[in-house]
C-alpha cells in the first residue's frame, strides 16, 4: 500500500499541535516560575504572560476549529527539555540571588522557541490561504514578541544586577 505524500496543511497542523502542547505546558510552569522569583517584576511578568498564555491557547482552539480539527496536542520534546531546564533552576538556584537571572534565561529560551514557531505558522497559514488563521497567529506572534522585550528589560535592570551583586557579596 503506497503511503500518502504529506503536504503544507499537514505540517501545519503538526505545528499547530506542537505548539499547543507547548502552550499548556508552559501555562502549567509559570505561576511555579512566579512563586520561585524574588523579584516583583518578574513575578508580575510570569504570571500576566500565565493570563495572556490562556488567551493563546484560546486563539489555537480557534485555527483548529477553522481546520474542523479537534485541539489536540503532540508531544515537543524541545518544550519538555526547556521546562525541565527551568525546573532544574528553581531546584539549585532557589534562595540564590542568581535564581531570576536564571529563571529568565529558561524563559527567553521557551519566548525563542514560541516566537520561530508562531512566525512560521503565520507565514504557512497565510500561504495556504488561511488568512483569518494567520491574523489569530500573528496576534499572538506579537504577544510573544513583547514578552522577550519586557524580560530582556527586568534582566538588564533589576535580575542580573541583582545576580551579579550577589557574586560580589560572596567574594
Amino acid at each position: 500500500m503506497a503511503r500518502k505524500m504529506k503536504a503544507l496543511d499537514d505540517l501545519f497542523l503538526d505545528g499547530l499541535k506542537d505548539i499547543y502542547y507547548a502552550e499548556k505546558k508552559i501555562l502549567k510552569a509559570l505561576p511555579k516560575m512566579a512563586k520561585a522569583s524574588t523579584v516583583t517584576q518578574l513575578e508580575e511578568a510570569f504570571l500576566t504572560h500565565r493570563d495572556e498564555t490562556e488567551g493563546q491557547i484560546e486563539r489555537l482552539e480557534q485555527v483548529f476549529e477553522m481546520l474542523g480539527k479537534r485541539p489536540q496536542g503532540k508531544t515537543c520534546d524541545a518544550i519538555d527539555g526547556m521546562i525541565a531546564e527551568g525546573e532544574q533552576v528553581i531546584a539549585e538556584y532557589e534562595g540564590s540571588d542568581a535564581v531570576d537571572a536564571g529563571l529568565l534565561a529558561a524563559a527567553q529560551a521557551v519566548e525563542h522557541y514560541e516566537i520561530s514557531r508562531y512566525g512560521t505558522l503565520k507565514v504557512w497559514a497565510k500561504t495556504l490561504g488561511m488568512n483569518e488563521a494567520g491574523t489569530l497567529l500573528d496576534e499572538t506572534l506579537e504577544e510573544e514578541k513583547r514578552t522577550d522585550k519586557l524580560l530582556t528589560k527586568i534582566a538588564q535592570s533589576a535580575a542580573n544586577k541583582k545576580a551579579g551583586a550577589g557574586r560580589r557579596a560572596a567574594a
